[in-house]
């Protein structure tokens, strides 16, 4: 073989490999991803280690369906295994983990629902704002929702332009509680049961500070102040190491709290955020970008974008298997009140 074919073969096998690899990763990325459509109106998730089961709220066609569906999936296929029937529309989810309670939230009936995950029986409901709404009465909503097992308790945040929080008694069922003074839209929710505080975000760009004990605010802190218009719309806790990871839905950024003296230690350049979800397994964080049809993988060791996974068309809502392997996403459609969907949405099943 002379020189030149020598090159010449060496040349073609290196773009043979360099073929191969690329294949190779393709299609690793492309296995990561499992994707099933469900139905219309999907929102929030809950995940069951005991009943090994993904629960899913959805709101159904606005036009057609007076009520909504809470849909039971096999969390390795995303196949249905039992479709609960609402009266009511179910938006946001939360999962009692101890007593296998899925609470759900009812943004438009101004509720929150108990269903049984091993029955699927609804357990109870409790009435957080009965007000009708009307041209000039504007009803509290009901938006994100969570269990502290440690107290009993489910909170809910109720969306206004002064906004609350409920605490509910998860035994009694019934209202134990409103948390009144937590800002304008304040939909964001989290808690460090240990240290009994749970926070919220709003629209006025403010961390709210919860003390469980009392269901009081002990502070709300403006996290910028750069002349900027902010909505910390969600955020997530790294409770060991005492860091929120906040969603801003209006500014390209994830901002990195430190919660024990409200000090930013960090932006991330990310597109406009709206769900996040921090992995202590992984020591990861996973955030959604509605507008930009993607889901980011950020180190939160290094605070760097690692990973970047396209789920067009709105990635909306999160949630981890218990173990902290697996990564669901829900993927709403585009539509509008004017002209709905007309394809379900889906979720997404992510090998982390």
């Amino acid at each position: 073989m002379s020189l030149r074919q020598l090159s010449t073969f060496r040349l073609r096998s290196s773009l043979l490999l360099g073929s191969l690899l690329l294949a190779g990763t393709f299609s690793a990325t492309a296995a990561e991803q499992l994707r099933q459509p469900i139905a219309k109106g999907v929102y929030e998730m809950a995940f069951s280690q005991q009943e090994n089961a993904l629960w899913v709220a959805t709101t159904q066609s606005r036009q057609t369906d007076k009520g909504g569906v809470v849909y039971r999936l096999d969390p390795t296929t995303l196949e249905v295994t039992q479709a609960i029937h609402n009266d009511i529309k179910p938006y946001g989810a939360a999962i009692d983990t101890r007593t296998q309670t899925l609470w759900f939230g009812n943004s438009t009936d101004g509720m929150v629902t108990a269903i049984d995950a091993k029955t699927g029986d609804v357990k109870g409901r409790v009435v957080l704002d009965a007000r009708k709404r009307t041209e000039t009465e504007r009803p509290l909503q009901p938006r994100q929702v969570l269990v502290d097992e440690t107290s009993g308790t489910v909170y809910i945040t109720g969306l206004g332009k002064e906004s609350v929080i409920w605490a509910v008694d998860a035994e009694k069922m019934a209202l134990k509680n409103t948390i009144t003074g937590t800002g304008t839209y304040s939909t964001a929710l989290a808690l460090d049961a240990d240290a009994k505080r749970l926070y919220s975000g709003n629209a006025d760009g403010e961390l709210v500070t919860i003390d469980t004990a009392t269901q009081k605010v002990i502070s709300r802190k403006k996290l910028l102040d750069d002349g900027k218009e902010h909505f910390f719309i969600n955020l997530s806790l790294d409770t060991a190491g005492h860091r929120a990871f906040v969603a801003d839905s209006k500014e390209k950024a994830l901002l990195v709290v430190d919660l024990r003296d409200g000090k930013v230690l960090e932006s991330i350049a990310v597109p406009e955020a709206l769900a996040v979800l921090f992995n202590p397994a992984r020591n990861e964080v996973y955030v959604t970008h509605r507008q930009a049809g993607q889901v980011s993988v950020i180190d939160t060791k290094t605070y760097k974008v690692i990973k970047t996974f396209d789920t067009p068309t709105h990635p909306n809502s999160l949630t981890l298997s218990a173990d902290g392997k697996t990564l669901y996403v829900s993927v709403k459609q585009a539509g509008t009140r004017q002209q709905p969907a007309t394809q379900p949405d889906d979720i997404i099943r992510i090998a982390l």
